[in-house]
């Protein structure tokens, strides 16, 4: 199968934000960040407001939303208060994502399938106001197809678990976790929906979801944002596209 367009790369500057914030002042900027993110060739930027707004604030999604040239992609819980400002804002994109106060990172998919009835009607409100609606979710046939179900226009789906394994290099395990997402990322192109995909993802282990035909856009983070201290971050992001490129040369 021949890639279906130009793999994009959205960077997520929630870990600027958790900088600023471990020290309680006004830097490093996020917006800042964005703003070179944009500069150095990234096709968008992913922001994540979280309940308890430990990393990004209220006042950094307006400033993003009022300061890019390039998509955000306002990622966030299902929740009224996320809704509300979502339709207020109106970004690029939303991005439906499950959210504990315990944990470090966002664990796993959202329960698309589980919670299908309200979530129909929270993506309805969202398209309506011109948001394209993703769902961030493993790559499980049930999550896929309840999420082409209810509306969403995207799924992205969670690499988490591929980029633990081949960090700990369980080559079997991960082959079989690759193998899981390449069958979600057909499914849910089967259905309509367009592809995207992230989490861990870094300069080792990004090659073989950048060369899966069916994923249009990656979204990457920490690994870039930490990589950024060492190259800057326009390096850190020129070396990600160097390789994402070379992965689907030949696709």
């Amino acid at each position: 199968m021949k890639p279906l367009g130009r793999l994009r790369l959205g960077v997520n500057i929630d870990h600027v934000a958790t900088v600023r914030n471990a020290r309680g002042s006004a830097w490093p900027d996020p917006l800042r960040a964005a703003l070179l993110a944009e500069a150095s060739g990234a096709d968008g930027i992913t922001a994540h407001l979280r309940e308890d707004r430990r990393h990004i604030r209220d006042s950094d999604i307006e400033a993003l939303a009022a300061g890019l040239r390039i998509p955000l992609n306002f990622e966030c819980a299902a929740t009224d208060e996320m809704k509300a400002i979502a339709l207020r804002l109106r970004p690029h994109a939303v991005c439906l994502v499950p959210e504990k106060r315990e944990e470090r990172t966002t664990e796993g998919g959202l329960d698309v399938a589980g919670d299908a009835a309200r979530l129909t009607d929270y993506v309805a409100e969202l398209r309506a106001a011109g948001c394209r609606v993703s769902m961030f979710i493993g790559h499980d046939p049930r999550q896929i197809e309840a999420s082409a179900a209810i509306g969403a226009a995207v799924v992205e789906l969670h690499t988490g678990l591929y980029s633990e394994l081949h960090a700990e290099d369980r080559h079997a395990e991960t082959e079989a976790e690759l193998h899981g997402l390449q069958k979600g990322a057909a499914l849910a192109h089967s259905l309509g929906l367009e592809v995207h995909a992230g989490h861990g993802l870094t300069y080792d282990n990004v090659a073989p979801i950048a060369a899966m035909p069916q994923v249009m856009e990656l979204n990457i983070g920490h690994f870039l944002i930490g990589e950024a201290i060492y190259r800057g971050l326009d390096g850190a992001l020129d070396e990600m596209r160097r390789r994402m490129d070379q992965a689907r040369e030949g696709l």
